[in-house]
């Protein structure tokens, strides 16, 4: 299959597998997760203290649950549905079983720590028909009006394996790769340092694109071209063009964009099914509860107001205008959601908190299924013996389209477009049937012996993350220049480092990882804020599973000068 890794990177079986911990700060949550000491404890006289999480997204969720396991009584506010950007829906008239994935659809192995809540609830995952992958049937590759078919790079023309091998070399000499790769694989913590330290310092103000053109192998505009509309793993780059190369390098050193999986019948189960689920070991509560009976089976409405009040507690508002004060609070919902939706103090976070919370980018992103009455697009070609319609990449406005099926007889779903930024924001005055229409017209130019619409047997279904009231965008992704603000935003869960008055509130959620638009980002962050609250309210890991803020100076993110 097509891949991030360089072909220079020869991965066997004895290899230790790659996880999604870092560059920025190489910490084992998956060890963490699986130490049969737990997470830590908080003293008795801390049992059924309130703590507020606000987001019933994955983040908020995975604290909510730890905690309650700690014996503490999370309280979760959501302002629309369990599973935030773990959103799964059906079509109207349709068979249950077919849905379509909004958000987080597609998950890298390396989401190790995200993997152990999956098996935690008996959930199953299968191959994700990315363009090129080894389980895909096929891929059309479209540019400029010109299409090819292909089940591996070697069935395209050869340029795109010199746009490959430019990649590849682009990779190992502007940043070490190989080495990297290498030594994530290991954990070797000191080698991942010195190698990340060097790169921050020398890349921080460094766009995606002007990486590109820095490398030698990558001179040709016409292989730069093909590769922000092609790409590899999930497919064009482009749109990732203007942001910072170390956003880039997080994915690629982590594997995070190959070998993806879905999870079967909707990523969503997994949020809902963490919110119903009684842990088999629970501290203070007794047996069979659960986030969703300490809750009476719905979470509190959305916040409206976050203040602080005498002893440096939180106080916080609903839209029922209910008013309650909290020793901590969880804060897992989009961090632009404190400057517009939410009334907040100024007092919540120091000034230079809040300056990153500004800066922080969001890139958009829109989708549009619609269901099928079956998989057509395995039907052959009387002439050419191919697949009538494949997974396909191009140029036109649909950009990604994806076919997903659950066997040869049964109704499918086709994801027929994907598209981020300025891609997305074309499709933004649409309504969901002209959306389809535009798509359709495209997919017609690529497949013009194909009657897509023919097949169609329900209402399109679509989303722009960035016209999302609670959201307002898909996923952060950092400017050159953003590393310190994100530095800031992460290590925010160690409150020892603030002010006495500026303690109590944790950020968490995947804008707030060194790894946004991936859900191990969420969960990542979820137990960082989990570590925090249970130290504030005098807790403590045990001695043989130090939580991520008990090993935090040995593997502190780079601090890059501020003057």
């Amino acid at each position: 299959m097509t891949s991030t890794v360089p072909t220079a990177v020869q991965h066997t079986d004895a290899q230790p597998p790659i996880t999604m911990f870092g560059p920025d700060f190489p910490y084992a949550y998956d060890d963490f997760l699986g130490h049969p000491a737990g997470l830590g404890q908080v003293p008795a006289t801390a049992h059924g203290t309130e703590v507020a999480v606000v987001g019933g997204g994955l983040s908020g969720i995975v604290a909510a649950y730890e905690l309650m396991k700690m014996g503490l009584k999370p309280v979760v506010y959501e302002a629309d549905q369990i599973g935030g950007r773990l959103r799964t829906v059906g079509f109207d008239g349709c068979d249950p079983s077919l849905t379509a994935e909004m958000g987080a659809m597609r998950f890298p192995p390396s989401s190790t720590a995200l993997q152990h809540y999956i098996d935690l609830v008996g959930l199953e995952t299968r191959p994700f028909p990315n363009p090129l992958a080894e389980t895909t049937p096929s891929t059309v590759v479209d540019l400029k009006g010109e299409s090819h078919y292909a089940r591996t790079l070697d069935d395209l023309p050869d340029v795109y394996r010199q746009v490959a091998e430019a990649w590849n070399a682009c990779l190992e000499e502007g940043a070490d790769f190989s080495d990297m790769n290498q030594a994530m694989r290991e954990r070797d913590v000191p080698r991942i340092r010195e190698i990340w330290a060097r790169l921050v310092e020398k890349l921080d103000n460094q766009t995606f694109y002007g990486f590109l053109c820095d490398s030698e192998a990558f001179r040709s505009f016409r292989h730069r071209e093909i590769f922000g509309q092609v790409g590899f793993g999930t497919g064009g780059w482009d749109t990732d063009f203007p942001n910072s190369i170390l956003e880039i390098l997080r994915v690629v050193y982590t594997e995070a964009d190959d070998h993806h999986r879905g999870i079967v019948g909707g990523s969503q189960q997994l949020p809902l099914r963490l919110w119903e689920r009684a842990p088999g070991k629970i501290v203070h509560w007794a047996p069979g509860t659960s986030l969703s009976s300490l809750h009476d089976g719905a979470p509190r409405p959305a916040v409206t107001r976050l203040h602080r009040t005498a002893g440096n507690r939180i106080t916080v508002t609903d839209a029922t205008g209910d008013i309650h004060t909290y020793p901590a609070v969880v804060f897992t919902a989009q961090s632009w959601m404190l400057l517009s939706k939410i009334d907040c103090d100024d007092e919540l976070f120091p000034i230079d908190h809040w300056t990153a919370i500004e800066r922080t980018h969001y890139m958009e992103s829109s989708k549009l299924f619609v269901p099928v009455d079956r998989p057509f697009w395995l039907d052959k070609d009387e002439v050419t013996g191919r697949d009538v319609m494949s997974m396909t990449l191009t140029d036109r406005m649909t950009r990604g389209t994806y076919l997903l099926d659950d066997g040869p007889d049964k109704p499918a779903v086709i994801c027929l477009s994907y598209t981020w930024c300025d891609d997305s924001l074309k499709w933004l005055p649409l309504s969901a049937h002209e959306r389809m229409e535009v798509m359709l017209k495209s997919l017609g130019e690529i497949y013009p012996d194909v009657d897509v619409r023919r097949h169609i047997i329900g209402n399109p279904v679509t989303v722009s993350w960035e016209n999302e009231p609670y959201f307002m965008g898909a996923f952060k992704a950092n400017l050159p220049g953003h590393y310190r603000y994100q530095r800031r935003l992460f290590t925010h869960f160690m409150q020892d480092r603030l002010p006495e008055d500026k303690r109590g509130i944790f950020l968490a959620g995947d804008d707030i990882s060194w790894t946004a638009g991936w859900a191990e980002g969420a969960v990542q962050t979820a137990l960082n804020a989990v570590w925090g609250v249970m130290r504030q309210l005098g807790g403590e890991t045990d001695a043989t599973n130090p939580g991520p803020g008990d090993v935090y100076d040995e593997i502190a993110p780079v601090e890059l000068p501020e003057d």
